[in-house]
């Protein structure tokens, strides 16, 4: 181990959050069809809780209880109310974050903050590689997030508040610092930094396996960036078991990390990468005794594979699906989508069989163009199962075609807080929260709002 010279951390990605008629405004998400816009709020006495073009909180108990059930509800009720115009609509919704007086991370500005990011110096950031990225690493009233850099974001942080548009809305809002782990590398001379990063205020991560076999354009997921960061020089392709050792037991000690998350790019042999994980998973544990692993892979084709990951050592696993509304799987994810639902499903109950229950979690993406009704279908299907479900907005990455050659803009936010309380909802009434992860993403929680709902 050699200590490299200290380098000052770039500031986060400067990937601008595209606003347009699709984004979030005030609750109210702009139909460009009917040229009106539609509210999913709540009708109390024949009244929406949206106005056109700002928002109200629920001014008393009753009222916040018929919005939570509504919310809680299998399908949100649709208003049409008088169009404002987006410019409107925009100052309408920061005037009444502004204006309520918030004095705690609510589910509506966690929303808000998750889609239009936030202006911030984040020496903890990441840009393109596996996984939702592009973002920098803050401790957000108190819970850690992932967010957006977003350099035209109303959302600013001064003196560790968060800013809207100048008004202090109440939150403390603290940058995650450099980790002193950075600062070293391996004795042939790759950076620890290249091996693994910190993700929030204490997690380690890593991809083991930095290419996939589905990369190729006509197979890829279209919001993935896994090679990306291998093209930029940020990144190894491969991490040895001995590599992982030598960092985690450096994090652990200089940085006090608490868990660690082991992703992978899928591989072709029949066990989809989970026998490298495991060989790296054991590697660790014996510099690192005790440390929570998670592994994330694509369901094995053998059982087998994933009881050597638990008996390796790790404490959860996540197998992502993304989506489980097959058309949408095949237009975002072609290569992936030839593994079946039947497959993930298989895999879901037998890794659940494994690791136990709440030990398993998948992401369900929002925004890729599914019903959300059914989005929450199928989130209940997996609670049903023991597999938690990590719902999280889609996030246009630089590099992916999704972005680059789609265009594809993230969800509306009125889309987020409506799935995001109700998947919610069923997680709360399963006793099924990301406290009872024993590591890993949903347990981190920091991508998605879900932890903010109560989750």
């Amino acid at each position: 181990m050699r200590r490299r010279a200290s380098v000052r951390a770039p500031a986060g990605g400067a990937e601008t959050t595209r606003r347009t008629s699709a984004g979030w405004s005030g609750g109210a998400e702009w139909n460009v069809t009917s040229q009106r816009a539609v509210c999913f709020g709540v009708v109390s006495s024949g009244r929406s809780s949206c106005d056109a073009g700002s928002v109200t909180r629920p001014r008393s108990a009753r009222h916040r209880a018929e919005t939570r059930r509504a919310l809680n509800g299998r399908r949100d009720e649709r208003i049409d109310i008088p169009a404002a115009s987006p410019a409107a609509r925009q100052a309408g919704h920061r005037r009444a974050i502004k204006e309520s007086a918030v004095t705690d991370l609510t589910l509506r500005t966690r929303v808000d903050i998750a889609l239009q990011g936030i202006r911030v110096e984040a020496p903890v950031h990441r840009e393109a590689g596996a996984g939702p990225s592009d973002d920098g690493h803050v401790m957000l009233g108190g819970l850690g997030a992932a967010i957006p850099i977003n350099p035209t974001s109303p959302y600013v942080v001064r003196g560790d508040r968060l800013l809207l548009e100048g008004a202090d809305i109440g939150l403390d809002v603290t940058p995650v610092r450099r980790p002193r782990f950075y600062d070293l590398e391996t004795a042939d001379g790759v950076s620890y930094e290249k091996i693994a990063r910190l993700h929030g205020r204490d997690i380690l991560a890593t991809t083991v396996v930095q290419t996939c076999m589905r990369y190729d354009e006509a197979e890829r997921c279209r919001f993935c960036a896994i090679e990306a960061s291998l093209e930029a020089g940020s990144t190894i392709a491969v991490k040895t078991p001995a590599q992982l050792a030598e960092v985690a037991e450096a994090a652990a000690r200089l940085d006090g990390i608490s868990q660690m998350v082991m992703t992978t790019g899928t591989s072709k042999g029949r066990d989809r990468g989970a026998t490298h994980l495991a060989r790296c998973v054991r590697a660790v544990l014996e510099a690192v005794p005790g440390l929570p692993i998670q592994v994330q892979c694509e369901p094995p084709s053998d059982v087998s594979a994933l009881q050597a990951l638990k008996d390796a050592g790790a404490v959860s696993i996540g197998i992502h699906v993304e989506s489980m509304d097959d058309e949408v799987r095949r237009r975002w994810t072609p290569g992936k989508a030839r593994v079946t639902l039947d497959e993930y499903r298989w895999a879901w109950r037998e890794a659940v069989r494994i690791f136990g229950r709440n030990q398993v979690s998948t992401y369900l993406l929002v925004g890729l163009g599914e019903d959300p009704d059914e989005l929450v279908a199928s989130a209940q299907e997996l609670i049903e199962m023991g597999v938690y479900p990590f719902v999280v907005p889609f996030r246009p990455l630089r590099g992916t075609l999704a972005t680059e050659v789609d265009h594809v803009l993230p969800p509306a936010g009125s889309l987020l807080e409506s799935v995001s309380a109700r998947v919610a909802s069923l997680l709360i009434a399963a006793g099924m929260l990301s406290t009872g992860q024993s590591a890993g993403c949903a347990a981190c929680g920091a991508c998605g709002v879900l932890k903010t709902a109560g989750a």
